[in-house]
């Protein structure tokens, strides 16, 4: 079956377009937090808000104004713990990791690499992506809250105030 009739088809174009431009107006309102680079929190919110389109356009037993309802409802909470996480450490512990270092001077730190199940060959990879022929070259290697690794060459590493003070999170041993 291609459809079941044209008012279905009508109606998710309806629906689905006013829904999408609601989503776009919540998010340019919410700032641009809600599209940063993405934290174990953010993607879960931006899933919501994906399957929360995709049921209003889909579904013909959400109304519209429930659908409108429900997505702002995931910005404004999504707001709420944004501030929340600026404002108070337990709450930024709370809704997201800390940072990781997974090599310091040249050395990778095997129970970093362990924990954040990161292999020596992931490691090795980001330091060439940063231009590096060497992890001799780099001062730092760390494991972000968005996933992603930031590589800190020796010749600007400074004096290190940007890293992680406790060498990486959650206890797991090295200290600067």
């Amino acid at each position: 079956m291609i459809y079941d009739n044209l008012t279905g088809l009508l109606g998710v174009l309806l629906v689905g377009t006013l829904a999408y431009a609601w989503l776009v107006a919540l998010l340019r309102v919410s700032g641009k937090r809600t599209l940063a680079q993405l934290n174990a929190f953010d993607f879960i919110v931006t899933v919501a808000l994906g399957s929360t389109l995709a049921s209003v356009t889909m579904t013909g037993s959400i109304a519209w104004a429930e659908g409108a309802m429900a997505l702002t409802l995931l910005a404004a909470l999504q707001f709420v713990a944004a501030a929340l996480s600026t404002r108070f450490a337990w709450a930024r512990r709370a809704l997201t990791s800390q940072p990781t270092v997974l090599l310091l001077d040249g050395t990778p730190i095997e129970a970093a690499l362990r924990a954040e199940r990161i292999s020596e060959d992931s490691l090795r990879a980001a330091v060439r992506g940063a231009g590096l022929g060497s992890l001799h070259l780099v001062a730092a290697v760390v494991l972000e809250t968005n996933g992603s690794m930031s590589v800190v060459p020796r010749s600007v590493s400074g004096d290190g105030s940007a890293l992680p003070a406790t060498g990486f999170s959650e206890g797991h041993g090295a200290s600067r």
